[in-house]
């Protein structure tokens, strides 16, 4: 869960999150997206890779990105189930005016 978290640190990173919800894109439209370095996009999409947010798949001379969302969503409810705040979490006892 903490390279997910790591993953969403960046907000570049949370944008390609957020570009991919539409669909894959390859790694020149994803890039052509943002004011920086090829390099630093590549390396963006490794943290993504290495947190399990996005497959890779190459198409022809293309590399396109998918968002994995199911590992997104995981991270996320384990987090909240963290704190107790989840779905099965009992709710809090209300008092009751005497």
């Amino acid at each position: 869960m903490s390279q997910v978290f790591k993953a969403l640190s960046d907000p570049t990173r949370r944008r390609v999150l957020q570009l991919l919800r539409k669909g894959p894109m390859s790694a020149g439209e994803l890039s052509n997206q943002f004011d920086v370095s090829k390099p630093t996009m590549s390396a963006h999409f490794a943290v993504l890779k290495e947190a399990d947010l996005v497959h890779a798949e190459k198409a022809g001379k293309s590399v396109l990105y998918h968002l994995r969302l199911s590992v997104l969503e995981e991270a996320l409810l384990g987090f909240v189930d963290s704190f107790g705040l989840g779905a099965e979490a009992p709710e809090p006892k209300r008092e009751t005016a005497r």
